[in-house]
């Protein structure tokens, strides 16, 4: 079985365990691929446009954690990993799987971040993530002002610079 590529939701505190310990422990093993869901979803579009479709997924949990970790500087974090098992879970979302944990350090791909001039749209959108997942417009716009921001791409040995740069 090859390895599958899964976007997983990450903070800049995870993604410093990730450095220290060599290792991601995801909340319950929770990312987000390609999955037949996406592919039945979007029929019309590419392998490239499924994987953008992921990893927003991805960046708009990458939100949800921030909520909950105040240590955090206010970029949304993506990693990327090539792991197996994978198992799809469409019950809860079409992009949603499962991967085993901990995702060894050298299943990762990429991370993605947000740069500094997201902040504070990062922030705000993360402060308002609950009330627009409830349907409050006003915290959706704040929430689609955040995913405004392009997420910028660093290679895995890239990482530990980008944190001392934090």
């Amino acid at each position: 079985m090859s390895a599958r590529r899964v976007y997983l939701p990450a903070t800049t505190t995870m993604l410093t365990a990730l450095v220290a310990d060599g290792e991601l422990r995801p909340p319950s093993g929770t990312g987000f691929a390609v999955t037949a869901a996406v592919r039945e979803e979007y029929t019309a579009d590419d392998d490239d446009q499924l994987a953008e479709v992921a990893m927003a997924e991805a960046a708009l949990a990458s939100l949800r954690l921030l909520s909950a970790d105040p240590d955090a500087a206010a970029r949304r974090v993506v990693i990327s990993v090539d792991v197996e098992p994978v198992t799809e879970r469409p019950d809860l979302d079409a992009a949603v799987v499962r991967v085993p944990v901990p995702v060894p350090g050298t299943a990762v791909a990429a991370v993605h971040i947000d740069l500094a001039e997201a902040e504070a749209d990062v922030r705000r959108a993360a402060e308002l993530i609950d009330a627009a997942d409830l349907g409050d417009q006003d915290a959706e716009l704040a929430v689609g002002d955040a995913e405004d921001h392009p997420l910028a791409w660093y290679a895995p040995q890239e990482v530990p610079f980008l944190l001392e740069l934090l």
